[in-house]
């Protein structure tokens, strides 16, 4: 029997307060020396103007893109945020986050879509039918269409994308086909399978008209309607990416976008900026006429620039600083649904024995690391998936359990210890005899580096081994984490959405996102498991089964700590809006 349900429902689906649906957290592309120069508008339209409402904020230092379907880090989201727009968006809700004073929530409301309608066909697939509003024009004003959405999704999904996040709309129907493919029986230079994909056209995503996009489901998703906001699934335009692929984010006169914002600006490794969409079918309710991201990586510098009154937000600054900015209420804590982790490359001798990965696991003091270097309320983890996730009847953390005790006590961690150097033993490596000197790889940021010595402190320590510190630009080492070439390096993942699959699956073999390199096909199974049934019960039990696998088993990664969320704002400036996702809101502030 079919079943119906309407726009009616979305009043029910505003984010609560720990609820969350961004992929990596400040966590790529050549140096500067590399970087593609792109093509401003005149200087005299870019300039303030005197007496408009210019922000200026910090949120990372260059972003790896501002290809909303390439983006796979928490800044580039925010960014691509506020100059594109998804058949749903994040608003305000007007209720703050926890009290917090100046930071109001976000809840999920219609976007580029004005409605929509809910099949579920006798066959067990959903057929989502998304009316366009009118009046959804493109930055240059022409109209944006269904066809641009049919265009965007069937491109997010195609293999030679290599988009990241491509999987994000892996229940679409016939999204196995066109991504995942099927092998010809040859192999290439590398003695890999060569693969022939299907038609994008396979994929179900249709526009009968210019005003109705159709989306067909192999199954009842319960958070599709999140992902229809997420960045990947935000609308490009075809012509202007066809005419240059590789180049059309890097020329202002071809960087089109359909929110509320338009790029102006982008000086490498100095600032992005941002002016007021006139063909938004919302300007009026718009706030700054500018928005600039400066991008900066020096937390000194970020804290300096926000006291001179040169920035108006920023999200990092000096570890040293933080229980002063904390004590005199400078500094605000939110709800962030992430992991902090250490992550493993398990190819890679010494990582790839399970035993040394739990070893090293063990022997992190996450306590420690959170009561004297992060200071801001953050959580010692016992697992992968955070607090925070609804699970079954509850939170997922607490139907999962516990893969370890965290050293919540000087005798809690010298167990953790005992046990983490037997594991080593039984490894070959006795007392860290014979152990290979290894590199831990972090990103340049005065946190990430603290935490990066007491973590080398610590495993040097309790294992006796010698551990070296590296530290590269924030989008070099995204690229070096992505391929691969590291044997330990800091991570952390945001939720995307409010599900335990957003955690998960991106550790299927191949995946986009799968930093550690990891394959089981047990684990595998128990993902394609998880996504191809809408049963709660049956898709909870097999997401624990997963995260049974990769963690008490595989110990594939080492989680430290469940995020928090750190900012200081300009108390000049009102209507902030955040989700637990990470993303902040700049576009309704007033001043």
């Amino acid at each position: 029997m079919k079943k119906i349900v309407s726009l009616a429902l979305v009043s029910a689906m505003a984010l609560s307060l720990l609820s969350a649906c961004g992929g990596k957290t400040q966590e790529t592309q050549a140096p500067e020396t590399q970087a593609p120069t792109v093509e401003s508008q005149a200087p005299e339209t870019q300039a303030p103007v005197d007496g408009a409402f210019n922000l200026n904020v910090n949120v990372a230092s260059e972003p790896q893109t501002i290809d909303p379907a390439l983006n796979s880090a928490v800044d580039g989201a925010i960014m691509t945020g506020h100059m594109f727009e998804g058949l749903f968006r994040w608003a305000d809700s007007g209720e703050l986050v926890d009290g917090v004073q100046d930071c109001n929530l976000a809840e999920l409301v219609p976007g580029q879509a004005e409605s929509y309608e809910k099949v579920v066909n006798d066959d067990g697939t959903v057929t989502y039918t998304f009316k366009l509003r009118d009046g959804i024009k493109w930055s240059d004003g022409k109209d944006v269409t269904a066809g641009d959405f049919v265009y965007s999704w069937r491109r997010l999904a195609t293999p030679t994308t290599a988009a990241d996040y491509c999987y994000m709309i892996d229940m679409v129907k016939g999204y196995a086909e066109v991504n995942g493919g099927t092998p010809t029986g040859e192999k290439d230079a590398e003695g890999k399978d060569v693969m022939e994909y299907a038609d994008p056209s396979t994929l179900a995503v249709e526009a009968p008209d210019d005003k109705t996009f159709v989306v067909t489901l192999t199954y009842d998703c319960p958070y599709f309607l999140e992902i229809c906001a997420f960045p990947a699934a935000f609308p490009v335009r075809e012509d202007v990416v066809s005419a240059n692929p590789d180049g059309w984010t890097h020329n202002v006169e071809t960087y089109i976008s359909n929110g509320a914002y338009k790029l102006t600006q982008w000086d490498h490794n100095s600032q992005i900026i941002m002016a007021k969409n006139e063909n938004y079918y919302d300007y009026d309710k718009l706030g700054p006429d500018t928005i600039t991201f400066k991008l900066m990586d020096d937390n000194n510098a970020m804290l300096t620039g926000f006291n001179s009154g040169e920035l108006d937000f920023i999200e990092d600054m000096p570890v040293d600083e933080i229980p002063t900015l904390l004590s005199n209420g400078d500094l605000r804590i939110v709800p962030y649904i992430g992991t902090y982790y250490v992550c493993y490359n398990v190819e890679k001798a010494p990582f790839d024995d399970p035993k040394v990965r739990q070893a090293f696991t063990l022997a992190i003091d996450a306590q420690y690391i959170v009561e004297n270097v992060t200071q801001t309320g953050q959580v010692p983890a016992s697992g992968f998936v955070p607090s925070g996730v609804a699970g079954a009847d509850g939170d997922f953390r607490t139907e999962g359990g516990d893969y370890w005790t965290p050293a919540t006590t000087d005798e809690q961690y010298a167990e953790n210890v005992k046990k983490a150097k037997e594991l080593l033993a039984e490894a070959g490596y006795p007392d860290g005899k014979g152990f290979p000197t290894v590199t831990y790889l972090y990103n340049t940021s005065d946190n990430h580096k603290k935490i990066g010595e007491a973590l080398q402190q610590q495993w040097q320590t309790a294992l006796g081994v010698e551990v070296k510190l590296e530290n590269q630009e924030w989008a070099a080492f995204l690229e070096t984490r992505k391929n691969g070439e590291y044997q330990i390096a800091r991570n952390g993942w945001i939720a995307d959405y409010n599900d335990p699959i957003s955690f998960l699956d991106m550790w299927l073999t191949g995946g986009g996102n799968n930093d550690a390199q990891y394959s089981n096909k047990d684990y595998d199974a128990a993902i394609n498991e998880a996504k191809s049934t809408a049963d709660p019960a049956a898709r909870m039990a097999a997401m624990h089964k997963a995260e049974d696998i990769i963690m008490g088993q595989d110990w594939a990664l080492g989680p430290i700590y469940f995020y928090t969320q750190k900012y200081m704002l300009n108390t000049d400036v009102k209507g902030m809006y955040y989700t637990p996702l990470g993303y902040f809101f700049f576009d309704r502030c007033t001043k």
